[in-house]
């Protein structure tokens, strides 16, 4: 065992930061024997000077987190404040800067800044390391970075958002609406008191860009993802999923394509059998795809101080036995620029729910624009509810594979037919 210390700088002291702290002092014998530096809580920054109950006796106070990150009293610096922008870019900028390791939770920082501050720890000869940033304590991100290094990734997707897979499953499983399960999301925490990066599919962005960057080698595009959230998925959608054989889950998908990387967030249908399909309430699940390994999913607790911590702690044994990685697995001036894809370009099987008007020829006219648009149809189901209005025939239709432009284009013009009540729902199907 050795008693080299590792200087570390906390950075934030919220639930995260919190469980940092106290996983350090509970470690940190066990860490200097197998990692060979024993961790130690040097400095702290915090909005406020006190313990807090934790266990940052003889750790020196900062009130301006930028300080602490120059400071020569610490050796690694843990960002856990959040924000693309603002103190926490300009702390990580100021210990890189000077050679000091980083380890960060803040996906939206790395989504926004990640070329530059990776290409700024090469130039400093330091570490960036953000396990925490996607998953939680889901090892995702080495698993792609190192324990895949000789596989061609194909294929990356799953679910990154533990808010809105609570939601979402309990929906389905209590038959209870949106809003309701969205209350109580909030009221156990698991959602902020405005959600909309969370359920408007923001936060899931910012987690596949960063894995595409990683699976595909190419610099973090947070802008060329297309976006969807869950806000409109309903319970007609969750019971019509099961009749067919599936769930209802938000997924971010980045896939190599004949036209360049695809990286999208939406409400998917996946069947039932699938992993993804069987990760219920705040869990998350990755499945990635190799030529090498076939398929692999790796599932575990998304969010919370304990799991998080958990994949910060991960970071720091990396840099305390000297097992310096690349952040992105590349040289930063080796990323190359994205090839985007077009979400209009994709092909797969769509779902789509029409209140139709109860008149003749309302059905005749919607089938014809799918024909119009060569789609072809899995099946029709049409089912009134008790208590629907009586002059219009709730309407669900499958598709078998099909482009994008070609399902938005047949749908806008039953639209225009007038045979429609309201705007349909589209949700995109996922059969692998």
């Amino acid at each position: 065992m050795s008693d080299q210390p590792l200087r570390l700088g906390l950075a934030g002291l919220g639930a995260v930061g919190g469980s940092v702290a106290r996983l350090v002092a509970e470690r940190a014998a066990e860490f200097a024997t197998r990692y060979g530096k024993r961790p130690i809580a040097a400095a702290y920054s915090a909005r406020s000077q006190g313990l807090r109950g934790l266990p940052l006796e003889g750790a020196a106070y900062f009130s301006n987190a930028v300080e602490m990150a120059a400071s020569a009293e610490i050796d690694v610096f843990i960002e856990l404040i959040g924000g693309a922008e603002g103190v926490a870019l300009d702390a990580v900028r100021a210990a890189l800067a000077r050679g000091v390791s980083v380890v960060t939770a803040n996906k939206a920082m790395l989504a926004a800044h990640g070329l530059e501050l990776a290409a700024l720890a090469e130039r400093g000869g330091a570490t960036l390391a953000f396990e925490a940033a996607v998953g939680g304590g889901v090892p995702v991100i080495k698993t792609l970075r190192e324990a895949l290094a000789g596989n061609r990734i194909t294929r990356v997707s799953g679910i990154l958002n533990g808010t809105c897979n609570y939601i979402l499953s309990r929906m389905e499983g209590e038959r209870l609406p949106f809003d309701v399960c969205l209350k109580e999301a909030q009221r156990l925490g698991y959602a902020e008191a405005d959600p909309t990066f969370d359920i408007g599919g923001f936060d899931t962005a910012h987690k596949i860009a960063i894995l595409a960057s990683l699976a595909f080698g190419h610099a973090v595009d947070a802008e060329g993802v297309s976006v969807e959230g869950i806000e409109t998925i309903t319970l007609a959608d969750l019971m019509a999923a099961d009749d067919l054989g599936f769930r209802i889950k938000l997924l971010g998908v980045a896939a190599r394509t004949d036209h360049g990387v695809e990286t999208r967030v939406h409400p998917t249908m996946v069947a039932k059998s699938s992993s993804l399909a069987q990760t219920m309430g705040v869990l998350n699940a990755v499945t990635i795809d190799g030529d090498a390994i076939g398929s692999l999913t790796l599932v575990g607790p998304g969010a919370g101080g304990a799991a998080t911590a958990s994949a910060v702690l991960a970071d720091i044994a990396d840099i305390a036995r000297g097992a310096s990685a690349l952040a992105f697995g590349r040289p930063a001036a080796a990323l190359s620029a994205p090839e985007r894809a077009s979400i209009q370009r994709h092909e797969g099987g769509y779902y789509v729910r029409f209140s139709v008007l109860d008149r003749p020829g309302a059905m005749a006219t919607i089938a014809g624009r799918m024909a119009e648009r060569a789609i072809s149809l899995e099946s029709i189901v049409q089912k009134r509810a008790e208590g629907d209005a009586r002059d219009h025939v709730p309407v669900v239709m499958v598709s078998h594979a099909t482009s994008e432009t070609a399902i938005r284009e047949a749908v806008a013009m039953t639209l225009q037919d007038g045979v429609i009540r309201e705007k349909p729902q589209i949700i995109r199907i996922e059969r692998t």
